[in-house]
């Protein structure tokens, strides 16, 4: 199931959404300016290891590779389906939070999610890349804002319009599933950091709910595309 649309008004430009896409977007050219086979040095070098994010977790070049980690992809697939979710969730939370306060979640989404792993598998030496982990924070918080809303999904050469629920509960139960099924492997299990996903996804749900504990919910929206 691939999301094409949130299927609710946008009133707001969602510049930050637009510019981390276009930010991701940048650095993912940059690298495949790189020579392949330095690749691996490049993310060792300047993405977060999870074996030293563990030894050091609040250094200061530790934060610097967590936030680094966040804008390195590993392949066109990887960029396009984060894209993909950034553009459809990305701008309604957006348009909710402010461009400030979204910036800002964001970010500590994806650093929630990078100490996640890391509590998790600090004793694997892999960089995390990818900015996953705070993308889940976004879908996190959509589904707490947006329960009823409907999301215009491809399902191979079939579009559906499926509930928000329908749509990001059954991702959040597919991470979770995978990361419990992970929990002792010597690898990532299929390369994927299920557990930054989880936790991004928790830590979005817990930003949203704090946010409207102080200030007006989102309106409800009935809209037929």
């Amino acid at each position: 199931m691939i999301p094409v649309n949130a299927l609710i008004p946008i009133r707001k430009r969602a510049y930050v959404t637009y510019g981390l896409i276009l930010l991701n977007i940048l650095v993912f050219v940059w690298q495949t300016a790189q020579p392949v086979l330095s690749l691996n040095t490049l993310f060792k070098d300047y993405a977060a290891v999870m074996c030293l994010v563990a030894r050091a977790p609040f250094a200061p070049e530790t934060l610097l590779d967590i936030l680094r980690s966040m804008f390195f992809h590993g392949g066109w697939l990887h960029l396009i389906g984060n894209m993909t979710f950034l553009w459809v969730f990305g701008r309604p939370v957006e348009g909710y939070f402010g461009s400030r306060r979204f910036a800002l979640f964001y970010l500590a989404a994806g650093f929630a999610a990078a100490y996640a792993e890391t509590l998790v598998n600090g004793v694997l030496c892999v960089p995390l890349i990818g900015a996953s982990g705070a993308i889940a924070g976004v879908l996190g918080s959509y589904l707490l804002l947006y329960p009823g809303s409907r999301i215009r999904t491809q399902v191979f050469i079939f579009r559906f319009d499926l509930s928000a629920i329908l749509i990001l509960g059954y991702w959040f139960l597919v991470q979770l599933f995978n990361g419990v099924a992970s929990l002792g492997a010597e690898t990532l299990g299929g390369g994927v950091a299920f557990f930054a996903h989880i936790a991004g996804f928790v830590a979005g749900m817990v930003f949203a709910f704090l946010h409207t504990t102080t200030n007006p919910p989102p309106e409800r929206f009935t809209y037929v595309d």
